[in-house]
């Protein structure tokens, strides 16, 4: 069977050495004579693939002391509530950039649990950048501030994290894993796995402890965060095939020689496609501008909804899968996550090229 090229938003892809491995492991997991998925969440044989992930993530992200790491369910859209739930008490207002679609969807859910308030946005321009926080009035009362670092949508990322005089939270879903940060500079991080990280069913959250002390009592169990960091994330059933999915992943980023040459391998895949971008005399038009473009998605529009169209028939006969873009952009996509591989983006590239000089 040939693989495609697959440049979905995800879920998607995933690093062939690791499905390699699930298959291999799959029916007899380290001589159980069961599945990983079929094994007792409370056994040893599990417990060492859970605690395995932790302290992976932990070393390739540098996580320091005082802080947690959780593997919860429920995506990212469920950390959009959670999150207010814990920390958006009476009389704080939690502070949202707005950068997507996502964004967007975060700050909805807030707007339901209590104060919010816009402190910068690009939503003017169709979220084509990244907008400045250097100037914003910080209300006296903020309990936190929200950002998406990476718009899968609009192919837009944070190039680097602002310094802000509130607790930092970001959803990383679509870039962690990607390139090294300064973990410390974060209240809170969370992503959903589908994207860097593994396949989908587990939510890895990084908290610092010392915000479980300023969470109000009475919530729901499962939607306070201190049920999770007191339990090891083991209060209920974890989705456990999903988190040993994720233990190989960083077992495999481990591989490549860390978190940084993954970034380096990244900017090379990115450079490939925007060159064919850049180079093509406006016959491709990119979505974002220069100073926040994304290394994880690549967006880019045709001159014409008819070439857009005969270019996706094109590219799907020969074997590249996933390049449509989202409706509220149009276009085309390319989602160049960790996995995907330089070849892959070559290979793109080299498409882009002989359709635009047939159809120039």
């Amino acid at each position: 069977m040939e693989r495609v090229y697959n440049f979905n938003a995800g879920p998607s892809a995933l690093p062939l050495p690791v499905l390699e491995r699930a298959q291999k492991e799959l029916l007899n997991f380290q001589n159980t004579g069961m599945s990983v998925m079929e094994l007792s969440h409370r056994s040893k044989e599990y417990d060492a693939v859970h605690n395995a992930a932790k302290e992976r993530l932990k070393r390739l992200l540098n996580v320091p002391d005082g802080y947690d790491i959780l593997f919860l369910q429920g995506g990212a859209s469920l950390q959009f509530s959670m999150v207010p739930m814990n920390f958006l008490t009476e009389g704080k207002i939690g502070c949202y950039v707005l950068t997507g679609s996502w964004s967007e969807k975060a700050l909805k859910e807030a707007q339901k649990i209590g104060l919010t308030t816009v402190v910068a946005s690009s939503k003017e321009a169709n979220y084509t950048y990244i907008p400045s926080l250097d100037d914003v009035k910080w209300p006296k009362d903020a309990s936190y501030v929200h950002i998406t670092s990476n718009n899968t949508i609009f192919g837009t990322q944070w190039n680097e994290f602002p310094d802000v005089p509130v607790d930092l939270v970001a959803d990383m879903s679509s870039d962690i894993l990607s390139r090294p940060f300064d973990v410390s500079k974060f209240a809170l991080i969370y992503a959903g796995a589908q994207k860097n990280l593994g396949p989908s069913g587990v939510t890895v959250v990084i908290i610092r402890n010392d915000l479980l002390e300023r969470i109000p009592d009475g919530l729901p169990t499962m939607l306070d965060y201190r049920t999770h960091q007191k339990s090891n994330s083991l209060y209920n059933t974890p989705p456990t095939f999903a988190i040993y999915m994720l233990s190989l992943v960083l077992e495999w980023v481990e591989e490549q020689g860390g978190v940084a040459a993954i970034e380096a391998r990244n900017q090379q895949k990115a450079a490939v496609l925007y060159e064919a971008i850049d180079e093509s005399g406006g016959f491709y038009k990119p979505h974002a501008e220069k100073g926040s473009r994304s290394l994880m998605n690549v967006t880019f529009t045709l001159p014409s909804e008819e070439l857009t169209k005969a270019f996706l028939a094109e590219a799907k006969e020969r074997n590249f899968v996933g390049l449509g873009g989202h409706r509220s952009v149009g276009g085309c996509r390319a989602s160049i996550y960790n996995a995907v591989p330089l070849e892959a983006c070559e290979a793109l590239a080299a498409f882009m090229n002989d359709f635009r000089r047939r159809f120039a």
